[in-house]
């Protein structure tokens, strides 16, 4: 028994052990302004501090060139040969002119290198983002009163210019590409503020959860590059609905198909997706894989260019991509309100894939990644880049398995794709004036087979956990069918839900001994398991808490077969019968009573209670307890708990479960419970 300090935990009916709780451990406040160690700043303790916020200092003057360059060199060059083309299809996606996806991809390579802790990530530009982004982008465009989607930037500023420049000094010459790439930076900025501040936010998000929103998301970004393949003119869909009003527009507009569009968009389909294929199969053989994207976009801009396409059949190009960079301009504060509820979705959903791909690598190459450096890290990569004409970004999945597959060793290789990225802008960018946005499109849809697959692994998937399959279906349903934020937040709450179904209708099986042992299982998951005469043990496999407690109740009820209610009630009932009867001097007559009066009348003398899943109590699960044993004790059955936590223990005992003056009983194990109840039959309640 408890009282105040002191726990008895009964353990034997001959022997027991007294539990005395630690003294809590007092701090007195007057120490704490005088403490050296607490409050000094030593110079070693700034330099931790250094080192810990720029790890680059850590691992940068340990680098082995002798073992490390050529890998890094190698995946660096690769992976920013892949990121040309990917960035200027990206930057469409997010609605924005091709140079800004290039501008991203430089900084973000850079800024994480210096604030990273994974080796292997790449940091750039992630499809699924760039479409939320997107819808923002297109949403306050279409407020500010532009046009969607202009055909040639009228006024893009160029690297001697200023984006927001002014022609007489008082009219701004910014146009549509100009003011969307100001709201993607407000977006982006406020985005990089979220992911420092609040970037634990994305630990509620789980596997499943992001896998369906990604996919859900991707579905979306299909949709949306699919009037690029037709060469259609169709403007851009937003909000709840998009999916379906996009299709809508499509088949209304599908006899407008521009056919060298949709002639460029086949031949790049056959010739990418079985390319990406032969690089998945032979990956292991193949040094590096073969960057067939930059040759489709190199081989597609020669014949845009020499066969007109634009000027003879109308397609459409990326058109002009200035060389160089612009000057850095500050977001716009004033659009802070407008964006800043839009901004929190795409800041977790950065800041969850980029921690949950850099803990997947490190475990695999058996190195740790701080969780709160990477909030840092990720932050900052959107933070800084936001003055210079960037958006958001975060780590992805097929750029990071090249990246790794390629020999990477350190982020070394992250400054070698900023290198390539770089000259690109300085000398290459103008080559692609005549590329084919529906090449971009391609480029954009091939890459989203991983996310698309998953619908192959659902049967697996499927039969792992049914739970987590409905939650990725849902999430995906809601993030293709309605949007992308409404999805995440539905899935969110979704799964918060499954949890909580969980716990309020968790297993709660009888226990049996499995013979010549002190264990006890499930009977109704084992077989040859033995009951001991007159003791039921039964075990709730969740918290006992303000939802699940009515759950507790019925459940252990319809298991033990007897509701003391119920007996109670037929007890009051037959000794009004009895005494009726003795009245009316017909008591040698009485009739059969529903409850016998005995001794034992309901079959057991003792519930044992097995703890062991029971993680916390609230107030609610302590007086249920409370209700369940005094009901019992009412009707001459005892309730043993057993293989309590110190947790659950200390509830119990600030809830006041000890009443003075009563014997109540905690045991170390189910078994020790049993055997004190099977040495207490036939002599009353259990006495100290």
């Amino acid at each position: 028994s408890w009282h105040g300090e002191k726990a008895v935990m009964q353990v034997s009916t001959k022997s027991q052990y007294v539990l005395r709780a630690q003294e809590p451990k007092r701090v007195s406040l007057r120490t704490f302004p005088y403490s050296k160690e607490t409050c000094s700043c030593t110079p070693a303790k700034i330099k931790d501090c250094v080192l810990g916020f720029f790890p680059i200092l850590q691992w940068l003057p340990k680098y082995n060139f002798r073992e490390y360059l050529l890998g890094d060199v190698m995946s660096g060059v690769i992976v920013g040969v892949l990121l040309v083309p990917q960035s200027i299809a990206y930057s469409l996606l997010a609605g924005l002119e091709p140079v800004y996806g290039l501008y991203t991809s430089f900084f973000s390579c850079i800024i994480y290198c210096i604030f990273g802790t994974s080796r292997h990530i790449s940091v750039s530009i992630f499809g699924v983002v760039c479409l939320m982004l997107g819808q923002v982008v297109d949403r306050e465009v279409e407020r500010a009163g532009y046009q969607l989607e202009p055909a040639v930037p009228s006024a893009l500023p160029g690297p001697g210019g200023h984006g927001n420049g002014t022609g007489n000094g008082t009219e701004p010459l910014c146009d549509s590409g100009c003011y969307a790439m100001a709201v993607a930076a407000t977006v982006t900025f406020i985005s990089g503020v979220y992911q420092v501040r609040v970037g634990f936010v994305s630990v509620y998000l789980s596997d499943s959860l992001l896998s369906g929103f990604v996919t859900g998301a991707s579905i979306t970004v299909l949709t949306s590059q699919v009037k690029y393949l037709l060469g259609l003119d169709i403007p851009r869909s937003g909000g709840v609905g998009s999916l379906i009003t996009t299709w809508m527009n499509i088949f209304r507009n599908i006899h407008s198909t521009n056919i060298c569009d949709l002639i460029t968009s086949f031949l790049c389909f056959l010739v990418l997706v079985p390319a990406k294929e032969l690089n998945e199969r032979f990956k292991s053989k193949l040094k590096a894989p073969v960057p067939v994207e930059l040759f489709v976009v190199v081989a597609a801009t020669l014949a845009s260019h020499f066969g007109k396409l634009k000027e003879n059949y109308g397609s459409s190009i990326s058109g002009h991509i200035p060389t160089g960079f612009l000057p850095p301009r500050p977001p716009v504060w004033t659009l802070i309100p407008s964006v800043a509820l839009d901004a929190i979705p795409i800041a977790i959903i950065g800041f969850a894939i980029t921690v949950s791909l850099s803990e997947m690598f490190a475990k695999k190459h058996g190195y740790s990644v701080r969780a709160n450096q990477e909030m840092y890290a990720i932050g900052f990569c959107n933070i800084i880049p936001s003055f210079f004409h960037c958006f958001t970004t975060s780590a992805a999945l097929a750029k990071t398995l090249v990246k790794e597959s390629t020999g990477c060793r350190t982020q070394m290789s992250g400054m070698v794709t900023s290198l390539v990225i770089l000259l690109v802008l300085l000398v290459i960018a103008p080559l692609f004036y005549s590329l084919q946005k529906c090449v971009l499109a391609v480029i954009t849809i091939v890459n989203l087979r991983g996310a698309l697959r998953k619908f192959r692994d659902l049967p697996k998937m499927w039969h792992l956990s049914r739970v987590d399959t409905v939650i990725w279906a849902v999430t995906m349903a809601a993030t293709a069918l309605v949007s992308t934020e409404i999805g995440l937040l539905v899935g969110v709450c979704f799964s918060m839900l499954c949890v909580i179904f969980r716990t309020q209708r968790p297993e709660a099986p009888l226990l049996g001994w499995v013979a010549e042992s002190e264990t006890y299982e499930s009977l109704s998951a084992y077989k040859n398991l033995q009951t001991k005469p007159g003791v039921v043990v039964f075990r709730f496999e969740a918290p006992i808490y303000y939802i699940n407690k009515e759950c507790f109740k019925s459940t252990l009820y319809k298991q033990t077969g007897v509701n003391p209610a119920w007996v109670k009630a037929a007890r009051k009932k037959a000794e009004k019968r009895k005494l009726k009867q003795k009245e009316e001097g017909s008591g040698d007559k009485q009739s059969s009573l529903p409850v016998d009066l005995g001794s034992e009348p309901v079959g057991f003398h003792t519930i044992v209670i097995d703890c062991c899943a029971v993680q916390f109590l609230d107030t609610a699960g302590i007086r249920t307890l409370k209700e369940v044993c005094k009901d019992y004790r009412d009707i001459d059955v005892h309730v043993l708990l057993a293989q309590c936590s110190p947790s659950v223990r200390s509830s119990l005992l600030r809830g006041e479960f000890f009443q003075e003056g009563e014997d109540q009983l905690l045991f170390h194990s189910v078994h020790q419970a049993v055997d004190f109840a099977l040495g207490t039959q036939g002599h009353g309640a259990p006495k100290k």
